[in-house]
């Protein structure tokens, strides 16, 4: 049989290796900039524009065209339809509208307009809020509902409390790839991200009520096997089924997606992508192992000690 619980601390120290140097660059960078919000949630504009001849303006000159109407924090970033993205403060109509005729001015052909959004400040602040209650009352119900589910089991909140942790630990994978992936591809915190990082959190969860459910049926007939092989066993039983359910569908899709879903769709499928494997790692390799080591440090300090 497999022994993933024998090698748990293993699996906890690769986790590790991933989640600390996103915190390191947090830390170091500050979250602002390792983890810069949208539009979406700070309020402002978005312009994406495509010049008739198909050339790319450099940053520079994006960055030159915002500064002449006193626009100080624009974000430039390329598409493959010979486009840009332009995120900033938010823009009036007018300035937008000056904004491209200087554009087509300077380059002396026509400016298409393909896309420009702006949302208030006011919109943002509520979209943060609700975006962290949500998250704060999942977690809740989460903890809630496997205590009661689980409330035949020999202390039962440690599986909500466990599942909590390893969710946790997918939502930090995920932060901290992203951190990452702002600082080499501009990426930002945007509503598709939390879209995202939600449809990773419910995924997590009950990837781990599979396991801590096969957990509890086998501990009813199991009953003289020490607990460590006893979630080992239940992990492998339900190896097979993480796998086929994970990689096998919902993954190849996802990959697919990154490949030829558009750039608009490409940040969002690859955070998915990379939340989901983590959640499949850690209902196998993080969970259950956290509730066996809880249980061992929990009988290590009840062992009397010889005098």
């Amino acid at each position: 049989m497999i022994n993933i619980i024998g090698k748990r601390r293993i699996f906890f120290i690769i986790s590790l290796a991933i989640i600390i140097p996103g915190m390191i660059i947090w830390l170091y960078l500050g979250i602002q900039k390792t983890l810069p919000l949208s539009i979406d949630f700070t309020g402002g504009s978005l312009l994406e524009v495509v010049l008739e001849s198909g050339k790319i303006p450099s940053t520079s000159e994006v960055f030159e065209l915002y500064n002449q109407l006193g626009i100080t924090d624009p974000q430039v970033q390329t598409t493959n339809q010979d486009s840009i993205v332009i995120r900033s403060s938010f823009l009036e109509d007018n300035v937008r509208a000056q904004i491209v005729k200087n554009m087509g001015e300077k380059y002396n052909e026509a400016v298409t307009v393909l896309r420009f959004e702006s949302v208030g400040p006011v919109i943002g602040q509520e979209v943060t809020l609700r975006a962290a209650m949500a998250i704060a009352v999942a977690a809740l119900i989460v903890v809630i509902y496997i205590t009661f589910a689980f409330r035949g089991v020999q202390n039962a909140s440690r599986y909500g409390i466990c599942a909590i942790i390893a969710m946790v630990h997918d939502v930090a994978i995920v932060l901290s790839i992203t951190a990452f992936g702002s600082l080499l591809l501009g990426w930002q915190i945007d509503a598709l991200f939390l879209t995202a990082l939600l449809t990773v959190i419910g995924f997590s969860v009950q990837d781990k009520i599979v396991v801590f459910d096969r957990i509890r049926e086998n501990s009813g007939i199991y009953r003289k096997l020490k607990f460590e092989t006893l979630v080992n066993h239940s992990i492998v039983q339900t190896l097979q089924r993480s796998i086929n359910t994970q990689l096998m569908t919902v993954e190849f899709i996802l990959f697919s997606l990154v490949l030829f879903g558009g750039v608009t769709l490409r940040e969002f499928s690859l955070i998915l992508l990379i939340g989901l494997l983590s959640g499949t790692y850690s209902s196998i390799f993080t969970a259950a192992p956290l509730l066996v080591e809880w249980d061992y440090k929990t009988k290590k300090k009840t062992i009397p000690v010889a005098s």
